[in-house]
């Protein structure tokens, strides 16, 4: 079932979409010294996914036009999980769908994928060893209703928010709700 959802070309439409919503409430702010946001897109190299848009290459991001400050403002993302260049979809998903019996799956999934065995290792380090301890997920764990100790992650986040009749939207509502891991300090704050 996951696995037809991440090589479904609507579904990585449907994530943009949901990136430029982001980046639209993100640049309406404006920059904290009060100059206005500009497009200041950088390239991305996603793996992952297949028939993806030309989009998909760039993270949207802006810089303020104030001479002086040009900070940068790069809003939250549902396709990007931080710097690791695997789409957060696969990331997640993949790693979920290792947990269990089979040895056989994760070769199968480094098959489905492209992601080297190696790198689903480290994943699966990133979820169960390092994830649990940050500060994000020690306050959002709380609103978690099914997100108990017993079920390890991410299979306990796929539990809480996917479900099959409505796939695409509650896949969309996990990858919001890790969005605000995807931008520097995010998994060092708590839930905003």
């Amino acid at each position: 079932m996951y696995h037809d959802l991440v090589r479904n070309a609507n579904f990585w439409l449907f994530l943009l979409a949901v990136d430029q919503d982001l980046a639209r409430s993100a640049r309406q702010k404006n920059c904290t010294c009060g100059g206005r946001l500009h497009r200041a897109d950088y390239p991305r190299k996603p793996r992952g996914g297949e028939n993806l848009p030309d989009e998909y290459g760039y993270r949207l991001s802006f810089c303020c036009d104030e001479d002086g400050c040009r900070k940068r403002v790069t809003p939250p993302s549902v396709r990007f999980l931080g710097r690791k260049v695997y789409l957060g979809a696969v990331v997640v998903l993949v790693v979920a769908m290792q947990q269990g019996p089979s040895p056989k799956r994760v070769a199968k999934l480094s098959e489905l994928f492209g992601a080297d065995r190696r790198t689903i290792v480290r994943w699966r380090a990133f979820w169960t060893e390092y994830f649990p301890q940050t500060p994000f997920w020690k306050v959002a764990r709380g609103s978690l209703r099914a997100a108990s100790d017993a079920t390890p992650l991410p299979l306990a986040l796929v539990q809480a928010f996917v479900h099959a009749e409505e796939l695409h939207e509650s896949v969309r509502r996990l990858l919001c709700f890790l969005s605000p891991i995807t931008v520097i300090g995010g998994l060092q704050s708590g839930i905003s």
